[in-house]
């Protein structure tokens, strides 16, 4: 009962800062975005849209480490004293500053070589949009180092602590993009810019919480960043390799929505997406954070062979995204009318398809936390790469046939194949297995009896 308890407290908690602080941003948010398209109109936001989510097409950049670091955390009885800890983050350093390295080093030669356009296509803005996506890109190798302290936060079972900083993104969207327009100083196509510096901040921040937190472990795995030879890597690779083939087939199944509109429709269809994104995304995210908060009980459980099952939570999840999807579905009329000063409005099967997507998106996360170690890791890994050519042609097919509401429709049932039908099958049988081994261990258990005189 009591991990029960904990793991209500671990994902209450998180969804609940996470509802206050999408509360807050979103209502910023919503007039960040009023400002873009009343000040430098629909084309710009498209841009915006179009940049600021550039990095979720490199979430492999974390090459695997967050299974490491959380992994790590979670399941030692000692974090701030721990070597094995201390390793782990050692090696999440110097590993993601190699990554950040080569993805600044990548953008600098695909601004000289001018593959923007044809990488972004059409909604990229001619000239300056090249200088944006180096900018973004380039910040945003800088900042990966930083995203460790994020890992080692969730790792920690602070997953409200890692999800409260995020409140500082959107004031900071909201006065940055405020003092171009009140200014009128000539950055329109540089909006998304300010997304990126706002994300390295949060990860500023998370990694001093954290380094607080385990103290001197942090601190003493920086110093041990350059000496290779005396303070070895841990041996990575067994959890790495299949977070990181994850990481690499997702954002080709998932994140490349807008690149179809963008290339594929000419007309108002990736503002449109952009701006459905943005008001479901306060869902998504919300899941996201809450669902995240599982995966330090499930794997401080797995530690200590006990067996916590995500039956519950999948039903629960499932359940409330799908009821706030409808109920955010409700107001959109007025809502994407204000938002887009009457520019814009959303279609029923672009509506309908985010409301499915945020359905299967929420079934999924507690089951898909469950399967966080390396034998589960592994397993997700085939779906997933199956996943791509299925979305990709479903959402390629659908975006010809109902423009800005297709990708997201072949998303939630690409979702729905490959990730939450398989991951059901697993988690059945691997709590079976668990199941069967802990009756075995418990009857080889010598049984205690009195002594005689």
């Amino acid at each position: 009962m009591s991990a029960k308890r904990g793991a209500f407290r671990a994902v209450s908690s998180t969804a609940l800062i996470k509802v206050l602080v999408m509360g807050g941003s979103g209502i910023l948010g919503i007039f960040t975005s009023r400002l873009i398209i009343s000040h430098f109109g629909t084309d710009a936001y498209a841009q915006y849209g179009l940049l600021s989510t550039l990095s979720t097409l490199l979430p492999f950049a974390d090459l695997g480490m967050a299974a490491v670091v959380i992994n790590a955390i979670a399941g030692s009885g000692d974090p701030r004293s721990d070597p094995y800890v201390r390793r782990a983050v050692t090696t999440a350093f110097r590993i993601l500053i190699g990554t950040g390295a080569a993805i600044l080093l990548m953008a600098l030669g695909i601004t000289l070589l001018g593959w923007w356009p044809t990488l972004l296509g059409a909604g990229l803005a001619p000239g300056s949009g090249d200088l944006a996506a180096f900018l973004c890109l380039g910040i945003f190798g800088l900042a990966l180092p930083l995203t460790v302290g994020q890992r080692m936060l969730v790792g920690l079972e602070r997953t409200t602590l890692q999800v409260a900083t995020q409140f500082v993104v959107a004031p900071f969207m909201f006065l940055s993009v405020g003092a171009v327009a009140l200014f009128a100083l000539p950055s329109g196509d540089y909006l998304a810019v300010f997304s990126y510096i706002a994300a390295a901040l949060v990860s500023v921040l998370c990694l001093l919480f954290a380094a607080r937190l385990l103290k001197p472990q942090v601190g003493h795995a920086i110093r041990d960043i350059p000496r290779v030879r005396n303070v070895r890597n841990v041996a990575a690779f067994g959890l790495a390799w299949p977070m990181l083939a994850q990481m690499l087939a997702l954002p080709i199944a998932m994140q490349t929505d807008r690149l179809l509109l963008s290339h594929l429709t000419s007309g108002t269809e990736l503002a449109q997406y952009n701006l459905a994104t943005q008001l479901f995304g306060l869902i998504l995210q919300t899941i996201a954070a809450a669902g995240v908060a599982l995966w330090p009980v499930f794997a401080r459980a797995r530690s200590a062979d006990r067996v916590v099952t995500p039956w519950r939570a999948t039903l629960a999840f499932a359940g409330g995204g799908l009821a706030t999807a409808l109920a955010l579905a409700a107001l959109l009329p007025w809502v994407a009318a204000f938002v887009s000063d009457g520019k814009l409005q959303l279609d029923g099967w672009l509506v309908g398809g985010y409301i499915a997507f945020v359905a299967v998106q929420a079934a999924k996360y507690p089951i898909g936390m469950y399967m966080t170690d390396q034998r589960g890791l592994t397993f997700q890994v085939l779906p997933i790469v199956i996943m791509v050519p299925i979305n990709l042609g479903l959402s390629w097919w659908l975006t010809l046939l109902l423009g800005a509401g297709g990708p997201i429709i072949g998303s939630a049932i690409a979702v729905l194949l490959c990730q939450v039908i398989p991951n059901l099958w697993y988690v059945r049988r691997d709590l079976a297995r668990r199941r069967a081994q802990a009756r075995e261990t418990a009857a080889q258990e010598p049984t205690l009896t009195p002594m005689g005189d």
